[in-house]
């Protein structure tokens, strides 16, 4: 099991509860939609996945990694190495142009393949837009330049938050259908966050919450 979440229990600062043991599994090369109402607990789930927040009881094991026992350097380090966040506000670098976008995580992490980012490129419909600068893409153009960058690195595992929830329906079925081409392409699993049931019904796997807890 790639990504198993136990028994997990968070509360918001002041002790109001969000998540209230909160337990699923996502095997490699696996998909999986996070649905549920808005301050239901997804985004806070995924962001404890993502090694970046914490939480009082329970576990989350990534790739055989316990994200408890691990100090603020090797939470950095796990993001860097075994996973890749794809955000709805697209969070693109303004002053690195396309190529130097797609390739920055991947530099950071000392997994830069120029071959690979290539190909991404070219998959992604980005092949002529590589020197332009984020502020002069279309917002499908920007989601398709984030979902490059996050996998460039090979990640074991994809976050996405909402990643078409500002995009309009045909650019988000483009970008949605470009995601989990690649993801199936390299075999990184997918855990992605969504208030659509259509987009849901496309993954392999859906878990609701409703009240901090899996419903």
């Amino acid at each position: 099991m790639l990504l198993k979440i136990e028994n997990v229990r968070k509360s918001y600062p002041g002790g109001r509860p969000v998540l209230q043991g909160v337990s699923l599994d996502l095997d490699t090369a696996q998909t999986l939609a996070l649905t549920g109402e808005s301050g239901s607990g997804k985004s806070t789930l995924l962001n404890l996945a993502a090694a970046m927040d914490s939480f009082e009881d329970g576990e989350i094991t990534l790739d055989g990694t316990g994200l408890s026992s691990l100090d603020d350097p090797g939470r950095a380090d796990l993001r860097r190495h075994s996973l890749s966040i794809v955000f709805q506000q697209f969070n693109l670098i303004p002053s690195l142009t396309v190529r130097q976008n797609l390739s920055f995580h991947a530099r950071l992490a000392g997994q830069e393949d120029k071959d690979w980012n290539a190909h991404l490129a070219d998959r992604l419909g980005l092949s002529d837009l590589l020197d332009r600068y984020p502020e002069t893409l279309s917002g499908g153009q920007q989601q398709r330049v984030a979902i490059g960058r996050a996998l460039a690195s090979r990640p074991k595992l994809l976050l996405a938050d909402e990643p078409t929830g500002n995009l309009d329906e045909t650019a988000s079925a483009n970008v949605l259908d470009l995601m989990l081409s690649l993801v199936s392409e390299t075999g990184t699993a997918l855990l992605l966050v969504t208030h659509s049931s259509k987009i849901a019904d496309r993954l392999d796997k859906r878990a609701h919450l409703r009240g901090g807890r899996i419903a």
